[in-house]
């Protein structure tokens, strides 16, 4: 994902798909509660295993 920034693949994912979606196919809770950008990225950013989950629904979304 170089040249993709974490913070515009987060504004694609909510403006396309909510953060409903999101929070049924990544399993954390700022997609279920705490739902802002920023907090989900801080949280991304200290969870690595969290990121790669984000950055492959993201590959996944755009790739259909």
């Amino acid at each position: 994902m170089h040249g993709i920034k974490l913070k515009d693949v987060m504004y694609f994912l909510v403006e396309e798909y909510g953060w409903e979606y999101m929070g049924t196919h990544v399993d954390i809770r700022c997609f279920q509660n705490n739902q802002t950008i920023k907090s989900s990225l801080k949280f991304l950013r200290e969870h690595q295993w969290a990121r790669d989950q984000v950055e492959a629904l993201y590959l996944k979304l755009k790739k259909d």
